[in-house]
């Protein structure tokens, strides 16, 4: 009797299962966080409306959370393919500052042609940026982590000397609208962001694009014999990953409707891997989950303004987070998981890992 392939619908509503399972522990873990807010504050839920736009602790947990998600969401693809990119931070801090620089200078930095221009300049000197690191890892084979911090520590220079070491302050009103407006009563950040979100996962879930960059990440070799030109992707990931964290920048320029190259950014890609290592995509690369990385990146928004709410002394700030992204870790650890079940469950057997099934039986 010969055995029948697996039917494909079969496959899928496996593939499905497995991936709800994955945002199983994210999703959870941001629902305590907030539970817990709601405990110390009755009115953490409230969502009120002043002036025609939504206000409340939810929609600021949104609000503040977008550049996080953008920069999270082009660091997924680059660790799907077994990489890392440290130079995010410097591409926003750069990106904020060429387009504030440019609005600075206009002689109408009120126009919308303006604010157009600025914002182009800004994603333009991205591409080239990303660009740079596609070729320095795709082409030339330098490793990640070394190619990025490359840029990671001169693009930081590169920010002050575009600001000149000081704080441009704008007053745009259509520039303010990226990060600090609003549109149909909504913040235009979130809506931006759940735009490129949509995007990203049509295009990598309904093309054949995600799983040639899970392929090149989970067995790179496999992909090089099976036909798959591994540079070009490599390439790609790095300038997507540049692009988002420049609209990222524009964001966060945008809100405080100033640059500052010495702190804009400053360790988001830290925060932005974390993000990634949180939704469930593993940093040896292979398969990766956006959704799992929006909920990442909303858990650490979330854990910052539970600090707050909490009102923690900000010289234990940074320690009170890292105890609780430890123990978030740890209860997302599969192993971690089955050991406390092992140590609460029955006591271990100690037949003979040889012994036959009589033996096993007589033991018994």
């Amino acid at each position: 009797m010969t055995n029948q392939p697996a039917p494909s619908g079969t496959a899928g509503a496996s593939g499905r299962r497995l991936a709800r399972h994955r945002l199983l522990w994210p999703a959870a873990t941001l629902l305590a966080l907030l539970l817990g807010n709601l405990a110390f504050h009755h009115d953490f839920f409230a969502v009120r409306v002043r002036d025609g736009h939504l206000y409340g602790s939810l929609v600021d947990i949104l609000r503040f959370g977008a550049p996080l998600v953008l920069v999270a969401l082009g660091m997924t693809l680059v660790i799907a393919t077994r990489g890392i990119d440290l130079s995010v931070g410097s591409t926003v801090a750069i990106a904020g500052a060429l387009a504030c620089g440019h609005l600075s200078t206009a002689a109408h930095p009120g126009s919308v042609a303006t604010m157009l221009t600025g914002v182009a300049l800004a994603l333009g000197v991205a591409l080239v940026l990303g660009l740079a690191n596609g070729f320095l890892v795709s082409g030339l084979g330098v490793q990640p982590i070394v190619a990025t911090l490359i840029l990671m520590v001169a693009g930081r220079g590169v920010a002050q000397l575009i600001t000149d070491g000081q704080i441009i302050t704008v007053t745009s009103a259509p520039y303010k609208m990226i990060g600090g407006g609003y549109w149909l009563a909504f913040p235009f950040a979130v809506l931006l962001a759940a735009v490129l979100v949509v995007l990203t996962a049509v295009l990598t879930r309904r093309s054949a694009l995600g799983m040639l960059i899970e392929a090149v990440g989970g067995n790179p070799a496999a992909s090089r014999l099976a036909g798959i030109r591994a540079g070009g992707l490599l390439a790609l990931v790095y300038v997507f990953s540049a692009l988002c964290a420049a609209v990222a920048g524009l964001m966060i320029s945008s809100n405080v409707s100033s640059a500052d190259g010495n702190n804009a950014g400053l360790w988001i890609e830290l925060d932005a891997i974390l993000a990634v290592v949180l939704g469930g995509t593993a940093l040896t690369g292979g398969r990766f989950s956006l959704g799992g990385t929006v909920l990442g990146a909303l858990i650490i928004q979330t854990l910052s303004t539970t600090v707050y709410t909490l009102g923690v002394p900000p010289e234990t700030t940074l320690v009170f987070k890292a105890f609780v992204v430890i123990a978030v870790c740890l209860v997302q650890s599969p192993a971690f998981r089955a050991k406390i079940m092992r140590r609460r469950g029955a006591p271990r057997s100690h037949t003979p890992a040889g012994a036959t099934p009589q033996q096993q039986e007589v033991r018994a």
